[in-house]
């Protein structure tokens, strides 16, 4: 695999940007370069990179920059060298406290080849889950004017409902309206659950676009997600965490019963290396 040269860079961010102008679009998070090939062959538009599936794959918590920022945007170039679509960087709260280095972080991100990337007000502190207002919003405008002219989409994002902050849902929509305000292009909150939520979301960042974090079967689907207004959707560490799921149920029976019979849902080996030596990457 080889960096996207400059035009393939431009023509993918491009392609981003089109896509959050209208409709709503599913942007799945591959965790290496097979997943990213895989989810390309299924017809996906975009893709996203999860810190998580990322930071499980190497043994480590997904928590205080565990994974440290060189390796992070090894790992996000990656992805972006797997396949010729716009990828979003997972870059958690840009592996920087102040605004100065977030920026210059956001830079070394941009520098991947990526089509968007996202900052979180996650502060990683004890006792303190977020950043204080003033110095989250300043840490977002850093990030807008570092990637500024260079095409890739600022998300910016509010964990107030991740980290059961009090009043959870006032403080993420104040938040998200001001990082809107501050130059983001698309405002995100995890943890959203109800209809009535995303579309208070929807309606007070209007007219830019909401990402949904849909993990798990809580009664929305994409055309649900669509209808309330949110044009894109991810799954963040979800797919990672089925695959976990879907090695740990054969292991323990294996380890436990000594029997084979979850290794019946395996993907067929045949299937997968036709796929690769197709799909793949070339020497």
């Amino acid at each position: 695999m080889t960096m996207p040269d400059a035009a393939q860079i431009a023509a993918a961010r491009a392609a981003f940007r089109r896509l959050h102008e209208s409709g709503c679009f599913v942007i799945p998070n591959p965790w290496d370069t097979g997943t990213a090939l895989m989810l390309k062959h299924l017809g996906f538009k975009a893709l996203a990179t999860t810190s998580s599936g990322f930071s499980f794959s190497r043994g480590l918590p997904d928590t205080d920059w565990a994974v440290p920022r060189d390796m992070a945007l090894g790992h996000i170039a990656e992805i972006v060298r797997a396949t010729d679509l716009p990828v979003n960087a997972d870059f958690e709260s840009g592996y920087a406290h102040e605004p100065e280095a977030v920026a210059e972080n956001c830079r070394l991100c941009a520098a991947t080849g990526v089509a968007g990337l996202s900052i979180e007000d996650n502060s990683g502190r004890p006792g303190e889950p977020l950043y204080p207002f003033d110095l989250a919003l300043e840490r977002i405008k850093a990030a807008a004017e570092a990637l500024k002219g260079t095409g890739v989409l600022l998300t910016a994002r509010s964990e107030a409902h991740l980290f059961g902050v009090p009043d959870a849902q006032k403080v993420a929509v104040k938040r998200l309206v001001a990082f809107a305000e501050a130059g983001a292009d698309v405002l995100y909150a995890p943890g959203l659950r109800t209809p009535e939520q995303i579309r208070e979301v929807v309606a007070a960042v209007a007219p830019k676009p909401v990402n949904l974090l849909l993990s798990g079967p809580i009664g929305i689907s994409v055309a649900d997600a669509a209808a309330f207004g949110v044009r894109r959707v991810s799954v963040g560490s979800a797919l990672a965490r089925a695959a976990w799921g879907g090695f740990l149920k054969s292991a323990r029976e294996l380890a436990g019963q000594g029997t084979f019979n979850s290794l019946a849902d395996a993907e067929p080996f045949a299937a997968l290396n036709t796929f690769f030596r197709t799909h793949g990457p070339k020497a």
